[in-house]
């Protein structure tokens, strides 16, 4: 398999497959796919401590607000996203509003708003 075909492949991933996929690729070579952090100081700043700048979001919750008349679907979706049981994602099904998703990224956030919304479940992302 050349790399375009690697690409082609990763490209029509689901968002769970990928995670699998990273999963596996850590475990198999012993990495973290984690970027690493580092903490600089910043120059010619005495008192920047005091004055912490507004960060951007990075993290945001998937809420199922409103189940919709498609309640098995929605079920089906949320099993889909999240990996529960049929019985959990029931109850969290029927619990709504509730937190589907918790500190995901914005691109895989509005990806689950966009699967819930396709089954006629209103979503809010916080």
């Amino acid at each position: 398999m050349d790399k375009n075909q690697l690409i082609e492949a990763i490209k029509n991933m689901t968002v769970l497959e990928l995670a699998e996929l990273v999963k596996a690729l850590e475990e198999e070579f012993g990495v973290s796919a984690a970027a690493p952090v580092a903490v600089a100081p910043i120059a010619g700043a005495p008192g920047a401590a005091a004055a912490p700048a507004e960060e951007e979001k990075t993290e945001f919750d998937v809420i199922l607000a409103d189940v919709g008349p498609e309640k098995i679907k929605v079920i089906k979706v949320v099993r889909e996203l999240t990996g529960l049981g049929l019985k959990e994602a029931k109850d969290l099904v029927e619990s709504a509003p509730k937190p589907v998703k918790e500190g995901v990224s914005k691109q895989e956030a509005e990806a689950a708003k966009a699967k819930l919304e396709e089954v006629g479940a209103k979503v809010q992302i916080k």
